[in-house]
């Protein structure tokens, strides 16, 4: 069983048996008939208890996911944040002659702007000065890839498994000593952002 769904059967269990509890003990009051000490003050009692604990244990574990969601969100935005460099310098490689450069947060964020990168690499040979700014720019981040392993193994073994292509890929781009090397790697960079990219939090 993996790790997620251990922590959500911890979450829900006490939900279930709060829930089930106070359910029991509703249809055992509204069956009695008689108007005993255990009927006029215990139950309603008891009642009362598993649905307080049924909803408060409700809303500790929807804080909970929201909290732990916002904080995997934060992870995965700052290892997309160390790629910006390489991905800024891609896009200006395959830059048509009038289009505007993708713009940052485009290219951290949003899943497409890799899908185009690809398609865009398919069609526009690399020259000589863009080659040498994105291998610069592979081996200026790619200490900070091998710093982040950690973060990445934070959100999930996926997560992490697929990091560690990326930074192989961006090692092998700054290692490349040819055009066709450079532009193997970089569809090999890309193409494991994408399965990053595609990986649910």
């Amino acid at each position: 069983m993996k790790k997620n769904s251990v922590n959500r059967l911890i979450l829900f269990a006490p939900l279930v048996v709060f829930g089930l509890a106070g359910s029991y003990f509703l249809v055992v009051f509204l069956r009695e008939t008689g108007e005993g000490a255990f009927k006029n003050s215990l139950l309603p009692e008891l009642i009362g208890f598993c649905l307080e604990g049924f909803f408060l244990v409700g809303l500790f574990s929807l804080v909970q996911r929201l909290l732990e969601r916002d904080r995997k969100d934060e992870l995965r935005r700052s290892l997309r944040g160390a790629l910006r460099e390489i991905l800024s310098h891609l896009d200006l490689a395959v830059l048509g002659e009038y289009a505007e450069p993708a713009s940052s947060q485009s290219l951290e964020d949003d899943p497409q702007s890799v899908a185009t990168l690809i398609v865009k690499l398919n069609e526009r040979e690399l020259d000589l000065d863009n080659m040498a700014n994105i291998k610069a720019a592979a081996g200026r981040n790619l200490r900070t890839m091998h710093d982040l392993i950690p973060v990445a193994a934070q959100l999930s073994a996926d997560h992490m498994r697929w990091w560690l292509a990326l930074a192989d890929s961006v090692r092998h781009l700054s290692e490349a000593k040819d055009k066709a090397s450079v532009t193997f790697s970089a569809h090999r960079f890309l193409a494991n952002l994408a399965e990053f990219d595609g990986l649910h939090l």
